[in-house]
């Protein structure tokens, strides 16, 4: 269609923000990820297209622009996403987005602007990125403490019991044996990090699910795809864990390490786990109940809240655990065939035999 058909009517893109980086003002369709430097003039242009404007319309309105001027700039602001033309806006994104309209675009911005960064990881294990980072600034202090406050000197732990050691002796790991895990245990470390345990039933409402950690309003938007390649009995693949019935689905078989790898961006050490779990959050669940972008944080902390419960159940399994954030995001989405914004990858945890060596950063003595 050409840009100034009179059947033609240009509206702004909902998922436009604009913010000043230096000196340009920038104007950025979060939902696609594309910018462009502005002037006053977009902004003028892009707000008096918010219900859709013809090229006949925006040339009474802006008559200085010329219609080859105006004609150029409609096209420039249609490549870079800022405008699109009514009729041909992509259903599946407008599907994907939708229930996110009372969040955006705080946690849409946010949502879509962390999406895979590029990493730059320190695979040699000496230390040198955290050295360079020293020899710029000097590292933060460690813990807090107020030297003129008064103080309680607390009774000592009881460090003998089963618990305490569990908290005590999780680490990351980053080596693993090259046994295969048994299926029963990775069966109880599933039940017992994101298992169903039980239901709450609301009169009015509905069955909410009980879990071994909290979720907010107990919405548990989280659900777990577990990578398999070394695990008794069960093919190398990649499964859904169905959290209600206690069961592995597969979604397509075969799942290598450079596959693994690739997915937790360039970490080759993964590739060596016996599986690897990815936590994905199903929006909607917590958009259902909670309409303030805040509710993006508490999807972010309770994420941390199953890799933690995942990590002291494996450490009491006597596995190698690990947990991760540098992720390759649009392609676990793809491999998970999840669309990255209804469902979205947030977290990464995985595990194995535990070897010979020790885990990284074993605890010293001060």
């Amino acid at each position: 269609m050409r840009v100034d058909s009179h059947r033609a009517r240009f509206r702004r893109s909902p998922f436009v923000v604009s913010y000043w980086l230096g000196p340009a003002l920038v104007f950025e369709n979060y939902a696609t990820r594309q910018r462009s430097a502005g002037n006053a003039l977009v902004a003028e242009v892009l707000g008096f297209c918010g219900d859709g404007r013809t090229f006949q319309q925006l040339q009474e309105r802006f008559p200085e622009l010329g219609e080859r001027g105006l004609r150029n700039g409609i096209r420039h602001l249609l490549k870079n996403s800022l405008l699109e033309i009514c009729g041909q806006e992509s259903e599946t994104a407008d599907r994907k987005w939708a229930g996110w309209e009372r969040w955006n675009p705080a946690a849409g911005f946010f949502h879509c602007a962390t999406k895979d960064p590029q990493f730059h990881l320190d695979e040699g294990g000496d230390f040198r990125g955290l050295r360079k980072i020293a020899g710029v600034r000097p590292l933060p202090p460690r813990v807090k403490k107020y030297a003129r406050a008064a103080s309680v000197l607390l009774p000592k732990v009881d460090t003998a019991a089963e618990f305490v050691r569990v908290l005590q002796e999780r680490r990351t790991w980053r080596q693993f044996s090259t046994k295969p895990v048994k299926q029963e245990t990775l069966a109880q470390l599933l039940w017992l990090s994101f298992g169903v345990q039980g239901w709450a039933k609301i009169p009015g409402v509905g069955r909410l699910v009980l879990r071994t950690s909290p979720s907010g309003g107990a919405m548990h938007p989280m659900e777990a795809y577990v990578f398999v390649r070394k695990v008794r009995g069960l093919k190398a693949g990649i499964y859904h864990y169905n959290a209600a019935e206690h069961r592995l689905e597969l979604l397509r078989k075969g799942a290598g390490k450079a596959e693994i790898a690739t997915m937790l961006a360039g970490q080759h050490w993964a590739g060596e786990a016996a599986f690897v779990v990815f936590l994905t959050a199903v929006f909607g669940r917590t958009q259902w109940k909670y309409e303030h972008p805040r509710a993006y944080r508490v999807v972010l902390a309770e994420a941390g809240h199953l890799g933690q419960t995942f990590c002291l159940t494996a450490t009491w399994l006597g596995l190698a655990p690990f947990c991760t954030m540098a992720l390759a995001d649009t392609k676990i989405e793809r491999a998970l065939g999840v669309d990255g914004v209804s469902e979205s990858v947030l977290y990464a945890l995985g595990a194995g035999e535990q070897p010979r060596q020790k885990a990284t950063a074993e605890r010293v003595r001060e």
